[in-house]
């Protein structure tokens, strides 16, 4: 595949469907990360309890997420354990439950790669399940989507959970975004053969996840080629270890400016959809640069990839 051919000629994916709600993606699209763990990368321990987590869905919701994603097992690059599904469900479920009490119109999406979390999620009132194994790690997950006609991200990762933030699995051949695009359609084949209908997928190709700082930058920086699968596409970047390395910020909770870049870059790639710590400042920044995006396109007829043309 051509990468500038696929650039300009890019299908559209302007919706996305789940739980008979349909997301119309004519704007980024953020999900406010809320962490109910003790040991994710970043904020560990500071959302473990109930009634800080909620205050944070609150907060979250104040400065203007669309979404909150909710995990409770740790990815992080050094040190992540597998807990089991009880300990899972016990963490997420009931807040879960709360937040779509309190907010009835909110998206929910809940990241695990459990069916029997997956399944407990729905029940709770989550819209969508967050996979960042993409269906490798319990591929009765894709099922448990299905029936619950959620939606699903499918994110690129290599390995367990322990192993898939680290850099174990990190070996590519001269195209990394081929690779991961070659890793992502068996994936989306996995989903379909499940049931699930291809307008309730997302595509995520995992920004740090089984790849070095050079691997994740060629992946922001190709990312037309995986919109160009047809599937809106999600970023994680947030906090990630790339932009410390580049930014030479060590500690990851000061890498907000950052992530506003890495984003922006990304949205101009073709992302919709962002899931970020600081919703308050990517918000505005995506924003401001989608507006920039499209005055500029309404004034110059260029061909900028917008959902619901045929560039997007």
């Amino acid at each position: 595949m051509n990468p500038e051919s696929s650039k300009r000629s890019a299908p559209a994916a302007a919706t996305w469907q789940f739980r008979r709600r349909q997301l119309t993606l004519d704007r980024p699209i953020v999900f406010g990360v809320l962490n109910v763990t003790p040991d994710s990368f970043s904020d560990g321990g500071r959302f473990d309890s109930k009634d800080a987590a909620l205050a944070q869905v609150e907060r979250l919701v104040l400065e203007r997420a669309d979404g909150i994603d909710i995990g409770g097992e740790s990815t992080r690059p050094q040190g992540a354990v597998t807990v089991s599904a009880e300990q899972e469900q016990r963490r997420v479920i009931p807040i879960v439950r709360e937040m779509r009490a309190r907010f009835p119109d909110l998206l929910i999406s809940v990241d695990t790669s459990k069916s029997v979390v997956a399944d407990a999620a729905l029940d709770a009132g989550a819209d969508i399940i967050n996979d960042v194994s993409a269906l490798r790690l319990d591929p009765r997950l894709g099922e448990i989507v299905a029936r619950g006609g959620a939606g699903l991200v499918l994110m690129h990762s290599r390995g367990g959970v322990a192993a898939m933030g680290t850099y174990q699995h990190a070996e590519y051949g001269g195209d990394v975004v081929g690779d991961v695009i070659r890793e992502l359609e068996a994936s989306v084949r996995a989903a379909l053969a499940a049931g699930i209908p291809r307008d309730h997928m997302v595509l995520d190709p995992g920004v740090g996840f089984a790849k070095r700082s050079e691997h994740s930058l060629r992946v922001l920086g190709d990312l037309h080629r995986v919109t160009a699968l047809g599937f809106p596409v999600m970023v994680g970047v947030s906090r990630k270890r790339f932009i410390g390395e580049l930014s030479g910020v060590e500690q990851p909770s000061e890498r907000v400016f950052g992530t506003v870049g890495a984003n922006v870059v990304a949205l101009l790639h073709g992302a919709r959809l962002f899931r970020v710590h600081d919703v308050s400042q990517n918000r505005q920044a995506l924003d401001v640069a989608w507006g920039i995006v499209r005055a500029s396109v309404a004034l110059s007829g260029s061909q900028f990839p917008v959902p619901g043309s045929r560039h997007s």
